[in-house]
């Protein structure tokens, strides 16, 4: 992938979010559950620079498969601030290259990895981060978004 997808999610007023359409430049991050510790916790770093990506011109959106109603759960459960979709249909997982064969606890089950892409204003893929460990990523990001 060398572009952004054009592909739509749901957005948090339940309605079609096209990816093209949004700000660029722009950062989508692939978490696996809403309200589980690591996702929780990339949210909420996500969450707290917000304003920082948002001074530096740069569009955050978090995207799972989980449904509209659990992301406003968990949005006010933690007080997040960061943008969520839903990815209902799973055309969004797909079209990244996010949905694939998982092992936990030596169980074998379908999923969605960890990962993270920064799209430049034109819609080129400027950096993806695949295989995410949550903590320093979202500051890892910021610095790789300001410097894009």
């Amino acid at each position: 992938m060398e572009t952004l997808p054009d592909v739509t999610a749901t957005g948090a007023d339940g309605r079609p979010l096209r990816l093209r359409d949004l700000p660029r430049p722009l950062v989508i991050y692939f978490y696996p559950k809403d309200d589980t510790p690591g996702c929780t916790r990339e949210a909420q770093d996500f969450s707290a620079l917000a304003g920082e990506f948002a001074a530096a011109g740069v569009s955050v959106l978090g995207v799972s498969r989980d449904d509209v109603a659990k992301h406003a759960t968990f949005t006010a459960k933690h007080a997040l601030t960061v943008a969520l979709a839903s990815d209902l249909d799973g055309s969004v997982t797909e079209a990244f290259g996010v949905w694939g064969e998982k092992k936990l606890y030596g169980k074998t089950y379908m999923g969605i990895e960890r990962a993270t892409f920064l799209f430049g204003p034109d819609g080129a893929l400027l950096r993806a981060w695949r295989k995410v460990k949550v903590p320093g990523h979202a500051e890892a990001v910021l610095a790789a978004a300001r410097d894009a």
